[in-house]
């Protein structure tokens, strides 16, 4: 009674099968790939925005403590995150510099540390004094 429970056959796939559904959706993911990196990186450009934005209202806040505005970021108490190229602890993919500062204006630009696409082009970001945020350099 035992040997018979062992010797029979139950239904199931072949090693061969599932490979081949492997690869199959294998190839799906990468026609799918390049559809989906305008969405990744139209996403990571938020960050871009939200951080440029975010200095925008402290450097206001320093202006009318100051009736200037700042190229420093510590002093307007901007922290730049760790960027992804800074090792593993890095989450941000902009690096946020304060370009120009006077006593009536400012701008400051957010540069991609990483190239989205992969076409040699790094996505880069401006805001100045007046909140009037534009993409300088589409990735």
């Amino acid at each position: 009674m035992n040997s018979m429970i062992l010797n029979r056959k139950v239904k199931a796939y072949t090693l061969t099968e599932i490979l081949v559904v492997l690869v199959i959706i294998g190839i799906l993911v990468l026609l799918a790939l390049p559809n989906l990196l305008p969405l990744i990186t139209k996403a990571k450009t938020t960050e871009a925005k939200i951080q440029l934005e975010h200095l925008s209202t402290l450097e206001k806040s320093f202006f009318y403590e100051k009736s200037k505005y700042s190229t420093d970021l510590t002093e307007i108490g901007f922290i730049q995150e760790k960027l992804t190229t800074d090792g593993k602890d890095g989450k941000a993919n902009y690096k946020i510099t304060i370009v120009s500062a006077t006593n009536t204006g400012f701008l400051a630009r957010a540069t991609a540390v990483a190239d989205f696409d992969g076409d040699g082009t790094f996505n880069v970001w401006e805001i100045d004094q007046d909140k009037n945020l534009k993409e300088v350099t589409p990735d």
